[in-house]
């Protein structure tokens, strides 16, 4: 009943950019924590950035001054403007929401490839 559905992700040279987009569908009351997740073949996933419904960011070191995480709560959506790309960003990314009381419950989207290359 509850669907992520991400966009946004491709190829793109170093120093490019992109903007991912995450869209919640379905049934939910409400939301805490939105986030972006990134992995690599044969490495555990690991937090990007997270952004509460009150505005508070959380940013990955490795990360910190290149992206930014910002949210639409009234549309259940979260975007990532990611700028200076280098090639160690290239993984797949997942979005995930955290819905709030009463179901208490974490949604994941199935993952955009993100490709930085020359």
């Amino acid at each position: 009943q509850v669907q992520l559905v991400e966009s946004g992700g491709g190829l793109v040279q170093p120093g490019g950019s992109l903007r991912l987009s995450c869209a919640a569908s379905g049934s939910i009351f409400s939301i805490d924590i939105m986030g972006w997740y990134r992995q690599t073949p044969g490495k555990q996933r690991e937090l990007v950035a997270t952004i509460t419904t009150s505005g508070s960011i959380h940013y990955a070191d490795s990360v910190k001054g290149r992206f930014t995480i910002s949210s639409d709560n009234a549309k259940s959506t979260v975007y990532l403007q990611m700028n200076s790309l280098k090639p160690e960003d290239t993984a797949i990314y997942y979005c995930n929401v955290r819905e709030a009381w009463p179901r208490m419950k974490d949604y994941w989207g199935q993952g955009t490839q993100v490709t930085v290359s020359s």
